[in-house]
């Protein structure tokens, strides 16, 4: 039983799938930092300054404008990271796989190249007719070694 449950937290996708998401709670952490620390600010300078900057208040109510502006814009900081690091390289490499850029398929053997060379040399040189590709002779088949 804890054979089975180690194969599993061993398997290249779970372990992939860890990674990515402890490498993203830290990149969401960056970028909750940077909103709180640059663009919160910078939207309350735009919206007045002060202590109500990025703020409206109605009837004892506030909205938090600011707030919600700087957490678009990273989201959209987010969401732009993801496309263009991951979504798009992905995307490109499907695309490829599609075209069929990939690995060419395989060509002929090397004996199957060497019997063709053999047979084209022979028809040359006047001697017998080739050989169909891949027929190699015996040793007692007639015209093994004339020339």
């Amino acid at each position: 039983m804890l054979k089975g449950f180690r194969d599993f937290v061993l398997r290249g996708n779970v372990v992939d799938l860890a990674v990515a998401v402890v490498i993203g709670a830290a990149f969401t952490a960056v970028v909750n930092s940077f909103v709180s620390s640059f663009l919160t600010p910078l939207i309350a300078l735009v919206g007045g300054g002060g202590k109500l900057g990025g703020k409206w208040e109605v009837n004892g109510q506030f909205f938090t404008w600011g707030a919600f502006v700087s957490t678009m814009i990273g989201f959209l900081v987010t969401a732009a990271v993801v496309y263009f690091l991951v979504v798009l390289p992905v995307h490109r490499l499907l695309a490829r796989v599609v075209r069929g850029d990939g690995p060419a398929t395989a060509g002929p053997t090397e004996i199957e190249l060497l019997v063709e060379i053999r047979d084209l040399l022979r028809a040359h040189q006047g001697g017998a007719s080739p050989a169909p590709l891949g027929g190699l002779r015996g040793p007692d088949a007639p015209g093994r070694y004339d020339r």
